[in-house]
């Protein structure tokens, strides 16, 4: 029996969404989207719930500070069969790393820390860090010989992928099987005990060589707290969660009464790292800069909106003008001598700012966007980009890993189609 679709058109007053960033946009303005175009949006949802590719998502448009569309679709879980709705509560993974990569920009402009700090003045056990450069035997076997970095790791490499630290579950590299075999996440996990674990292993790269997608912002998550002298979620808790009213951000929904607002996705699309399938209801000790939290659409939008404003939001600034700047200006090639690697998540188009994809051309496939956009995502489905030129930024919402992909793709097309000239 074909699946029941429940659509909800969202009416977003400020008493519903808790905050200024979503209030309500005035009677018929689209601001300068077609109504057909935004139309399509509701058609292909519809049609993705109803077909049974995901259980539900939320699409959140806000242009000039006002929500353009806001609509929610289908369940936020297929076994309770209850709404979505923007208050529900999502796995967000990746999309944690440019929350941990502001909170460190806010350190650097507070004078706490330096780019070109060596990573090792905040965790020494990466002073003897090697790098695993694999070489062939007479035979044909791998061997990895680990020689020294050419220079220290530094925090600008954390912040832009170039540390050398990579990610264990993907790839067939002598290091990245090493990272798999480590056992990384094995009980007692806190920031520090997992930072010096990587430490032990060897780098994919030379360090500044290479953009490679790893730990680095997870090792981020531990220098925060270092400087801090707190938790990394406190932390951010105190310099930028709990001002920007971000109050169901977090690493593990604590209140059981919002358990049931909790997404999840389809029963037979839980293909999520092994590691990582934790359950958010429970405490967690391992705070990962990477990938850890949990968040809403709404709380989402009010970090959006601070950084679619140049790092400002309600008359207080965030991070200076200059520290905004650099952290979504391209840090990679064609900017510096840093190359991408064989898996290149940002995209055609996009090179890497301190954090987030930064868009610098066109691409060979011309994907929809504009030049000076930053965007990041996670591996449940989770995504949003920020369009400055177009004074607009996008928080999509669902669990789906099998799917984000190609969503993605479709909803940036149609939303670009609907935005007229």
């Amino acid at each position: 029996m074909r699946r029941r679709v429940i659509s909800f058109v969202v009416t977003v007053v400020v008493a519903l969404l808790a905050g200024p960033v979503l209030a309500e946009a005035p009677s018929g303005s689209t601001a300068g989207f077609s109504a057909a175009g935004l139309g399509k949006i509701d058609s292909y949802f519809d049609n993705e719930v109803s077909s049974g590719k995901i259980p539900g998502a939320i699409v959140l448009i806000q242009r000039h500070g006002k929500p353009v569309y806001l609509k929610s679709f289908g369940v936020r879980d297929v076994t309770t069969r209850l709404p979505m709705s923007p208050d529900t509560i999502f796995r967000i993974f990746s999309m944690s790393k440019p929350i941990t990569a502001v909170t460190a920009v806010m350190l650097i402009d507070q004078g706490k820390m330096k780019l070109d700090d060596p990573l090792s003045k905040y965790i020494p056990s990466f002073a003897d860090v090697k790098v695993g450069v694999e070489t062939r035997q007479p035979d044909g076997t791998a061997k990895l010989d680990l020689v020294p970095p050419d220079r220290p790791v530094t925090i600008e490499d954390l912040l832009r992928q170039s540390s050398g630290i990579t990610y264990g579950f993907y790839g067939d590299t002598l290091v990245r099987k090493a990272y798999r075999e480590a056992n990384l996440f094995r009980p007692e996990l806190t920031n520090a005990t997992f930072a010096d674990r990587i430490a032990k292993l060897p780098l994919e790269v030379q360090p500044g060589t290479i953009w490679d997608y790893g730990h680095s912002m997870d090792v981020m998550g531990r220098v925060i707290e270092v400087i801090s002298g707190k938790s990394l979620y406190e932390t951010e808790k105190a310099m930028l969660l709990d001002p920007l009213g971000m109050t169901d951000t977090a690493y593990y929904v604590a209140d059981p009464a919002r358990f049931p607002l909790i997404a999840e996705p389809l029963p037979n699309d839980k293909t999520f790292v092994a590691a990582l399938e934790r359950d958010v209801r429970q405490p967690t000790t391992w705070e990962a800069g990477g990938s850890g939290m949990v968040s809403t659409v709404t709380d989402y939008a009010r970090f959006a909106q601070m950084l679619a404003n140049g790092g400002e939001l309600d008359g207080r600034r965030y991070m200076s003008e200059a520290a905004f700047r650099n952290m979504t200006t391209n840090h990679i090639a064609p900017a510096t001598q840093v190359r991408k690697g064989p898996f290149y998540f940002p995209g055609d188009g996009f090179g890497y700012g301190l954090g987030f994809g930064v868009r610098i051309d066109r691409g060979d496939r011309d994907p929809p966007g504009s030049i000076g956009e930053f965007k990041w995502d996670g591996a449940g489905g989770t995504y949003f980009f920020v369009d400055p030129k177009n004074d607009m930024f996008v928080v999509f919402m669902v669990q789906s890993p099998s799917q984000r992909g190609r969503i993605h793709q479709e909803l940036k097309k149609m939303i670009y189609e609907a935005l007229e000239p």
